[in-house]
């Protein structure tokens, strides 16, 4: 990378349960492509959404990433403790005329297909608590993400910032913070993809530039039908197997692994797949795991 252009990734999971084989893919698929470009990762917990966390998950995820070799730089960043960033962030936007009072339902907003702004705009002040929106529906972004190459997405609604229940939307803390870290490369889950656009959008309004985005390949569960995933039940990863879910993860991204490597450690075989990380070599179709 330009040493005046730091690469800067992160790894951002949420503890609403233990690592299972899918994030373990993200995380490596982040950790590596920082490495291989002479990059920081950092960590950061998503910890925004109290009703959904799982006890002890977060000290579980840190304690799988470090049983895998997956080592961050600095101290972890909690989303509980930033909120001063996300008000602060709000305020600006409200100064700039870009959000507005919304009283929608999540249920209305289910019957009419989405988020219909004309009641919210034209000041009709609705009952009780409100969530609060981003102006931004109509037109298009473009960008080009690493894996699935350029891209167009139709922001059709304005983006929810702050939710009726007064917790912060992650569409407002995932682009405060990566603003404010210095993200410069968000490598993720291709079930994120769809939102990059909006986020994109959020960027412009703040002023900034958005970081390159690349979206993973998803490893998906029985059927094939969804993803794995926290809310599917997926298993946890176990720590004591690390070496084995490592060559796992690195043969669904598409490494061809050696045998050899089934009886190293985690460190060995990080170093070796960093050294061999190729982006083009990537497998970007969401599989099952076999």
């Amino acid at each position: 990378m330009d040493s005046a252009h730091p690469y800067i990734g992160r790894f951002a999971p949420s503890p609403s349960g233990p690592l299972h084989f899918g994030s373990l893919v993200c995380a490596l698929g982040s950790f590596l492509d920082a490495r291989a470009h002479g990059g920081q990762w950092l960590l950061r917990m998503e910890d925004l959404d109290p009703p959904r966390e799982e006890p002890g998950a977060a000290a579980r995820i840190l304690k799988t990433l470090e049983a895998h070799g997956l080592h961050w730089h600095g101290t972890v960043a909690w989303q509980s403790k930033r909120s001063p960033l996300y008000e602060d962030t709000l305020q600006q936007l409200h100064a700039q005329g870009l959000l507005y009072p919304c009283y929608c339902s999540r249920s209305r907003i289910r019957r009419s297909g989405g988020h219909d702004n004309i009641n919210c705009r034209t000041g009709n002040p609705g009952k009780g608590t409100c969530a609060l929106r981003l102006v931004c529906a109509g037109g298009e972004e473009h960008f080009v993400d690493i894996w699935h190459g350029e891209q167009c997405q139709h922001i059709r609604d304005d983006t929810l910032l702050k939710r009726r229940d007064g917790l912060y939307a992650y569409q407002l803390a995932v682009v405060v913070d990566d603003l404010s870290q210095g993200i410069t490369h968000v490598v993720r889950g291709a079930d994120l993809l769809d939102t990059t656009g909006a986020q994109i959008r959020l960027f412009r309004a703040l002023s900034a530039a958005p970081p390159v985005f690349g979206h993973l390949p998803l490893v998906m569960g029985p059927g094939g039908r969804k993803k794995l995933s926290k809310q599917n039940h997926a298993p946890a990863v176990h720590d004591a197997n690390a070496t084995g879910n490592l060559c796992a993860a690195l043969a669904f991204l598409g490494f061809h692994v050696p045998d050899s490597l089934a009886q190293e450690k985690p460190e060995t075989i990080l170093n070796w797949a960093a050294a061999r990380w190729q982006r083009h070599q990537i497998d970007r179709r969401n599989r099952q795991l076999h």
